[in-house]
């Protein structure tokens, strides 16, 4: 199993190569927690360039490492949780049906978790991308508006894998906390685009 140190240090090109090969994972999850890191990592820099103009600045370049940094390692769990996923999948079907059914329940559960998660970083990431958007400096306000739209994008397709994984359980809480992550994340980056160049 692939550790988060020897998945986040594969150059760029071998990460792009991976998410395209005939794999099942890393899929729309893991790729999405890059895309918020990413994200995180185009407001932290835009915060810094306000650095003198801006008070809340520097707290708003902490918030955005600190997400980036947390965020970017729940790539290869997500891998995780989906393999995790196909192997109770893979289960004899000859097998007690509660059982297995039970088993594969469990797996998507927890394979609901970390995506739920990363919409909550990105609903984050957008709001913070607003906010250097709306108060930052103003010659690096596309890349702020860059930070809030890859952080809803990401949000919601985060969102849609917590809805996939938990599709026998619609009314399950974290499909709605799941939606309404997205729904502030959206407002967020509407906002920021909505200051326009």
């Amino acid at each position: 199993m692939e550790t988060v140190e020897s998945f986040l240090a594969q150059p760029v090109e071998e990460l792009l190569d991976g998410i395209a090969s005939e794999t099942p994972a890393p899929g729309g999850g893991s790729v999405s927690a890059l895309v918020v890191a990413m994200a995180a990592g185009l407001v932290a820099m835009a915060a810094r360039f306000s650095i003198g103009q801006w008070d809340e600045a520097e707290a708003t370049v902490e918030r955005a490492d600190e997400l980036r940094r947390t965020t970017a390692p729940l790539a290869p769990g997500d891998s995780a949780a989906y393999e995790e996923v196909l192997t109770a999948m893979r289960l004899p079907t000859n097998l007690e049906p509660e059982v297995r059914n039970k088993t594969i329940g469990n797996a998507l559960a927890r394979a609901a978790e970390i995506p739920l998660e990363i919409a909550g970083r990105a609903a984050r990431v957008a709001e913070l991308a607003a906010q250097v958007a709306e108060h930052g400096n103003p010659n690096l306000r596309g890349d702020a508006v860059a930070g809030a739209l890859l952080a809803a994008g990401a949000a919601r397709a985060s969102a849609n894998l917590v809805e996939i994984n938990l599709g026998t359980t619609a009314s399950d809480p974290r499909v709605a906390i799941a939606r309404a992550r997205v729904a502030a994340a959206r407002e967020a980056a509407d906002r920021a685009l909505a200051l326009g160049p």
